[in-house]
């Protein structure tokens, strides 16, 4: 009998149909790819993080939240796909990615709005559960307000649907973050 450590549901976390073409938004969604505070980097810290985590609670935590920060590159993912799909040269110029195509066609990519890519310097680790927390909340809080910046740059309901729920779940993220770092304080665990 083999063991799965994952068990993956070939459906994304919250429905994508884009339907209408908009490399312009496109541009400004790559940043919660490979931005700052997007996905990406999320799960990246979530996941390095929880090694140093005190306890199995801690541990937890972390690992649930940076798997499900990697559904969520999976939904930006394919946002970008269906904005970006069948664009021509000619297109991708006018919105101000012919650098993009000339590295990477119209593949996705995980670079922030202007086009730098991502790096790990995004995001830190320090071995101090208070610290770590600390980041991850502030994390939170920057995803909300990047989600919340690209919901106001669109009245379009097929990219606002996904935009508005991720942004609830850095919500739900930073309050279980902030539950997780008030146990740890109360408590002195450390």
């Amino acid at each position: 009998m083999i063991n799965n450590m994952w068990q993956y549901e070939k459906k994304l976390q919250y429905p994508v149909n884009i339907k209408n073409k908009n490399l312009k938004f496109a541009k400004q969604l790559v940043t919660q790819y490979g931005g700052f505070g997007g996905e990406l980097g999320a799960a990246l810290r979530y996941l390095n993080q929880r090694y140093t985590m005190p306890d199995n609670r801690g541990k937890a935590l972390l690992t649930d939240i940076g798997t499900e920060e990697l559904a969520h590159i999976e939904i930006i993912s394919t946002m970008l796909y269906q904005l970006m799909k069948d664009a021509t040269v000619e297109e991708m110029e006018k919105a101000g990615l012919a650098s993009h195509y000339a590295e990477h066609k119209n593949a996705i990519y995980p670079t922030d709005a202007n086009g730098v890519p991502f790096t790990v310097t995004y995001f830190a680790t320090t071995g101090d559960p208070l610290a770590d927390l600390s980041e991850d909340m502030a994390a939170e809080e920057k995803a909300r307000s990047v989600y919340e910046s690209l919901i106001d740059l669109t009245d379009d309901p097929d990219i606002l649907g996904p935009l508005l729920w991720l942004r609830q779940r850095e919500i739900v993220h930073f309050a279980r973050f902030k539950e997780l770092y008030d146990y740890y304080k109360f408590n002195n665990i450390k």
